[in-house]
């Protein structure tokens, strides 16, 4: 939990370095979380992280494409 907040707080950065950095908080949090839901068999709790996780992929190639258009 407490790394998933770190994350959050550094997805709200303006500057791309921070928000890189957040995001990759946030996909270290969506492992944690996945291995904690697999040694539960919580599976909504493991699709639920899988699909973060996605979305966070996702944040960091548009977060990468922006860095490049600024640079």
């Amino acid at each position: 939990m407490a790394v998933t907040l770190f994350g959050a707080y550094w997805l709200a950065s303006r500057k791309p370095e921070r928000r890189m950095f957040g995001f990759w908080m946030m996909v270290l949090s969506n492992l944690m979380w996945i291995v904690w839901g697999w040694s539960d068999e919580a599976w909504a709790l493991v699709l639920l992280q899988v699909g973060l996780m996605t979305l966070n992929a996702r944040g960091i190639i548009k977060n990468e494409h922006e860095t490049e258009r600024q640079g």
